[in-house]
This record gives C-alpha cells, structure tokens and sequence, in this order.
C-alpha cells in the first residue's frame, strides 16, 4: 500500500504521487517567476524636447503609454516601461526634453535626463531630421561621447526615401551612424531596435540597480497637505504650498534623512478625478501621479481628519492597494480635529475602510509637526511586510492546520483540496495554491485573514491565487 499524507481539509488525504506532481508543476512556475524577476537592461532615450521621444517609446513599446502632445515639455520625468523585441526583454526609460541651460523647472526636467543619461545600459539620442542638427543637439552630443554607455542615433520624422538622404549630414554630431525613423509611422523603427538590442547587455551595468533610498510616493486628493508634509519632513521649502488646491502639478523628488536613514520622498499632484475623466493638465498630472506610484515602493495616502472621507479618498487608496505598494495611511489636519470629529471618523473608517484593516495609520499635523516623526517606524513595517518571505515547509505546515479546521466550501459536492502551496513573490506578497477545484474569494479572503494573523503583513496588501490542476486520465 502505498504512502499516505493528509492533506487539506477534513478527512482529505492526499498521496505522495499527487504532492510530487504538484511540486513539479511549482518548480515549473517559479522558474517563470524567477526570469521574470530578473534585473532588466535599460535604455533611455534622450533629446531635446519635442523631437519626438515619447512617440519612439510608443513605437518601440507597441502600445500607447508614454503621453504625447504636440506642444514640447510634455513629459517632465524619467519613467520606465518593458519592452520586448525578437523575444528579448528590456526596459525602454523616457525622459524629458534636455536642455544645457534650462532654468527653473526645465532645470529639473533636465537632470532627470541626465541622470538616465548616466545610469541606462545604452543610450538613443533622438534628433528631428526635418530640422537638422541644432546648438542643443550639439550640446547633447558633446554630453553623450563621454558616456560609458554605448549610444545610438536615431533621426527621427523620416517619412521617405528622400528624407533620408538628408540624415547624412547628420553625421557632423560625432554619434555614429544616424538610424533614420519615422516614430508616428513606424518606418525604420524595427532595424533601430535591432542595434538596440546589439548594444545592450545582458544583464544591467553595475551601478545601475534599482538600489539607494527606499521611495515613498507622498499621494492624496488636492489640497490635503501633501507638500506641507514633505517640507515639514525635510526641514524646509521643497515644495510649493497655496491653499489653493492643485498647486503640485509635477511630482518632486527630495532626499530626506530620517531616524537615521536617507528616503527618497516623492510629492505628487492631488488626484481629483479618475485619470480616464480628467482633461488638460490634470490629465497629464494624474498620469504622473499613477507613474510616481508604480515606481514607489510604500504610498503614504494623506486624508483630511478634519472632513469626512470622500469619494477621492477612497478612489486613492484604491489605486494605491491595485499598484501592489506597501501603504502608510496618514490622517493630515489632527490639529483640527475634536472629540465629536474623532468619533465620527472612527464610524467613518469601520463603515468604508472595513477592506484595509491592515494599512498603518497614523494620525500627524504637517502644519504643527506633531506625529510626523512616527510615521518612520510605520514605513519600516509596512516595507519589513512587503519584503516579507515565508519559508514553503512552514506555509505548508500551517495551511495543513488551517483547512483542517475550517475546510473550503463543497463545488458541485465535492471538496477542493489544495496540493501544494508556496509563496511566488514578495513585493508585494504573493501566494500561489495549487488545488483540485476553485477556492471561492470568500475563502480566500479567509486565508489571507489567518495569513496576517500568523505572519504580519502589517502594511502590504497580499495576492493569494489559485491554480486548479488539470485532471488527469486515468490509466
């Protein structure tokens, strides 16, 4: 006879032959996760503003992403999107227009590009062919022959044949060969991502990683005290404050020490409507503030405690918990609050919160200081939560206990009986149970309840998914 080993829920065995095959059908899928995982190669495209470099990225990507417009300076940040060409991945960066002697926010938007510039793993300078080479051109070529990164050149508006005997004179800019593209029509494009992908590494260039200060997004609806926090938590003016809601259009990066360490603080725009519904600047503004999120690693939602929680309110912390980041909730304004307020925002938050009992919050006054210095000690929960890794024996181990006790509901008068479990990711946390039937979201829910109970997670939503095993022909 042979071995047996009990399984999930009630009276449920399960025989080695089953649990050796889900574990080989784990071993297949974190060999998924761990190429996905793996560190991507990077190229910035870089240029003067408005030749076109957002449009490339698009083209490059296959999909509209990046945000075009037809007047410059659009786009102001550096923001990475994956690509993929002849079954190779990397990561195309876009930046905003380089300027040598911008001034003011132009400035800013110029060394984000410098700082691609110098971190990517190759380099396309694009360069408007209708035009020619111009005095920024030059500028940024003269910049790019010191760079350690191999650069390409791309001449970009070459709609014909004829345009592109007028990209040889490009070739006075000391970059190479120029590659002659058309970014709106596609013309060109595919031979450019062919010596992209000769230039690229492998794997990333030391130095390149993603490691430094850990980056918190600073997100909110107008006017919360988004800014007022972030000055009050560096110590001085690093953002424009108005009592006029929407100050903020762009986010801003600022370095700030605290408890010890160095964070990087991002200030972002209020996000007043959903991004699908909002027009003009604050189209592109929301945008931004979806960017600065995805490239977050915790989200410090700010609400108002002095007013009701609205619908804003809860449409960000809804966007933040989808975007995977760990999230710090603080409510602004305590300094305002009463006993009455205080009540009232208690019911407030059993009544709309009930599906994120796990976020931190604490309870600050940008404008008076108080409690802001604890709100370093709830981003190093909630960042020690998303980082968090559960060895498989002892997942195993518990969801054994668990089912046991309280087994998932029958499916067509059977049990499911979960195989395997094994946490995939982190970053957020992420669990995958190999079953033989569906596991209903109320059950899930039910696990993920008894998962923070067992291990924390104080701070990071948590994905749990189920993969349900084929069945099998009987021999």
């Amino acid at each position: 006879m042979s071995d047996e080993l009990e399984g999930a829920g009630d009276g449920v065995w399960i025989d080695e032959t089953e649990w050796d095959a889900a574990e080989g059908e784990f071993g297949e899928f974190a060999d998924e996760v761990a190429e996905a995982a793996l560190r991507l190669p990077t190229v910035a495209i870089v240029g003067r503003p408005n030749v076109g470099k957002s449009t490339l990225v698009n083209r490059i990507l296959g999909r509209r992403e990046a945000v075009v417009e037809d007047i410059p300076g659009v786009t102001r940040d550096r923001i990475s999107y994956e690509a993929n060409w002849a079954g190779r991945r990397f990561l195309v960066q876009d930046t905003g227009g380089w300027e040598p002697d911008a001034k003011g926010l132009q400035q800013s938007v110029a060394r984000q590009a410098e700082v691609a510039m110098q971190t990517a793993d190759a380099i396309v300078v694009v360069v408007d062919a209708r035009v020619g080479a111009t005095a920024t051109d030059e500028a940024v070529a003269r910049t790019l022959r010191r760079s350690k990164a191999p650069v390409l050149l791309a001449a970009n508006k070459v709609d014909d044949e004829r345009g592109e005997a007028e990209t040889a004179a490009l070739w006075s800019l000391g970059l190479g060969e120029p590659y002659p593209v058309s970014a709106a029509h596609g013309r060109g494009t595919g031979d450019l991502l062919d010596a992209i992908l000769e230039a690229l590494p492998e794997t990333p260039r030391e130095g390149t990683g993603s490691a430094g200060p850990r980056r918190i997004a600073l997100v909110g609806k107008p006017n919360v005290g988004k800014s007022s926090l972030l000055n009050k938590l560096a110590g001085d003016e690093r953002s424009v404050v108005d009592n006029v809601a929407g100050t903020t259009v762009d986010p801003v990066d600022s370095l700030v020490e605290l408890g010890g360490k160095v964070w990087k603080f991002v200030d972002t725009a209020g996000l007043r409507k959903k991004v699908n519904q909002a027009s003009g600047h604050e189209f592109y503004a929301s945008l931004r503030t979806k960017g600065a999120i995805e490239a977050a690693e915790v989200a410090i939602v700010l609400i108002d405690a002095s007013q009701p929680l609205t619908e804003q309110d809860l449409r960000v912390l809804s966007m933040v918990t989808e975007s995977g980041r760990a999230v710090v909730i603080a409510y602004n304004k305590w300094d305002l609050v009463d006993e009455d307020r205080r009540l009232q925002l208690e019911k407030e938050i059993d009544r709309e919160l009930v599906q994120l009992p796990w976020a931190q919050r604490v309870n600050i006054s940008a404008h008076t200081g108080r409690a802001v210095r604890k709100l370093v000690p709830a981003i190093e929960s909630a960042l020690e939560s998303w980082d968090k890794r559960i060895p498989t024996g002892r997942l195993n181990s518990w969801l054994k206990d668990v089912m046991a006790a309280t087994p998932p509901p029958l499916r067509g008068g059977k049990l499911p009986r979960v195989l395997f479990a094994t946490q995939a990711g982190t970053r957020p946390p992420t669990f995958v149970l190999f079953s033989t039937g569906f596991l209903e979201a109320g059950y899930r829910r039910f696990l993920e309840r008894r998962l923070r109970e067992e291990f924390g997670f104080d701070g990071s939503p948590v994905r749990i998914s189920v993969r349900v095993r084929e069945k099998r022909a009987k021999r």
